[in-house]
């Protein structure tokens, strides 16, 4: 009687076992380089079926991701990444949930980790993120809470002599902050030891406050002054073709003046736009019956699938003017990932395409970057922005990815800019 019992109970717990087995073989974790091909060929399943069991309407997924492979489909969709408005501090204490401007690199620096331990804990083997992807944190230390609004910390006045600290927030620039606190940006870039303009969301700046104030216009003399007869050119109406930079070239200033001075958070202008110069500009002959270009069409869900488009044709050939899988040019690799995300832009030339386009200040993934001076004059290469300082294109070696602080292309880099809407 009790080997009777004995038997039945081992039996018991075999079918347990064997249950809890069944039931961990039913999801899939989603690991870096993963596809719902892969994934599907690799649990002997359709993509369809796939899909299906998972509630997806396409077929991007994420790392980490938790997929079931057998089973029945749900009737509540799981997995499928959910648009929230990033947070501004960690969802957990474990986790961090990526914002726009992030990189592995910078998290790792607010949570006092390493880029590596990073990439261990959520099972990277690169360091391309996403925004709103949740990432796990070794250790589950809290992050600094991100300010939505400007923050000046005064320092009493009897500490730091007359120094503070300024956070950059979306929007800004040098000039901008300059007009601010009332000084030059060669004052700022020497008080933080910046050898460009470029700043970004996040970073702080050390303000002297008791430094002179930058040049500002004279006040008004103690005796009476005859005016002049004709005043400086004070406003510049937008025409057709124009840009920030060319209309910074016509009145000889910089994009960064114009966008401060007209309060500019992009730079997308629109044809019979009213903006504040200053100089005199080159006399230039309006467009009879302009036609006002598009807004950008780029949506963050179509730079992602750009950037998964992108990467899936690595290793394939250079092929002088190229535009198909079998070999690509730079700007035939353009033209066909971005019609493969579903954004029509005409097969031109790096050139053609440079003239399609605007400049961006901080670029976001699925944006583009030019180059400049390499095997000829002028605009003659592009690839597209991938984050964490680096961009994937067709180089002499096929198409690839490369870090913008290669020796080669910083010295050739030019701008990073976005295609306005295709005809």
């Amino acid at each position: 009687m009790r080997k009777l019992a004995y038997g039945v109970l081992t039996a018991a717990s075999l079918t347990v076992l064997m249950n809890a087995q069944e039931a961990e073989a039913s999801t899939y974790q989603v690991k870096s380089g993963d596809s719902l091909w892969k994934v599907a060929q690799t649990h002997s399943l359709s993509v369809a079926k796939l899909k299906e069991l998972n509630q997806l309407q396409s077929d991007l997924i994420f790392p980490n991701q938790v997929l079931r492979v057998e089973g029945t489909p749900q009737t509540v969709p799981v997995s499928n990444p959910v648009v929230q408005a990033p947070p501004t501090q960690p969802v957990s204490g474990s986790t961090y949930r990526v914002v726009s401007g992030d990189s592995l690199s910078k998290i790792a620096a607010q949570f006092k980790t390493t880029v590596s331990a990073l990439q261990s804990a959520n099972g990277l083997s690169g360091t391309l993120i996403f925004v709103n992807q949740t990432l796990a944190i070794p250790g589950g230390a809290s992050a600094p809470i991100v300010p939505t609004t400007p923050v000046v910390t005064q320092p009493p006045a009897s500490t730091n002599q007359g120094q503070s600290n300024y956070t950059v927030v979306s929007g800004d620039s040098l000039s901008r902050i300059g007009l601010q606190f009332k000084v030059s940006v060669q004052q700022l870039k020497d008080w933080n030891g910046l050898s460009s303009d470029r700043i970004f969301v996040g970073q702080k700046l050390s303000i002297n406050t008791s430094a002179s104030p930058a040049p500002t216009t004279p006040p008004a003399p103690t005796t009476p002054v005859t005016p002049p007869s004709a005043p400086t050119t004070s406003e510049y109406t937008v025409v057709s073709g124009d840009s920030l930079s060319k209309i910074a070239v016509q009145f000889k200033t910089t994009i960064a003046n114009l966008k401060a001075l007209n309060n500019l958070s992009s730079d997308f202008l629109s044809v019979g736009q009213k903006l504040k110069v200053q100089g005199t500009a080159i006399v230039t002959t309006p467009v009879a019956n302009p036609t006002a270009p598009k807004p950008p069409v780029v949506t963050g869900t179509q730079a992602q699938k750009i950037v998964q488009i992108a990467q899936s044709f690595i290793g394939v050939p250079y092929v002088w003017g190229g535009s198909t899988p079998a070999g690509f040019d730079c700007s035939g690799f353009i033209h066909y990932v971005y019609k493969q995300a579903g954004i029509s832009v005409p097969r031109t030339n790096s050139k053609g395409m440079d003239a399609r386009s605007y400049y961006l200040d901080q670029p976001q993934v699925g944006d583009l970057v030019f180059f400049a001076n390499t095997y000829t004059s002028g605009i003659s290469h592009l690839g597209i922005y991938i984050g964490n300082n680096q961009f994937i294109h067709a180089g002499s070696k096929g198409i690839t990815v490369t870090s913008l602080n290669d020796s080669y292309w910083k010295k050739h880099f030019d701008s990073y800019k976005r295609f306005y809407s295709a005809d």
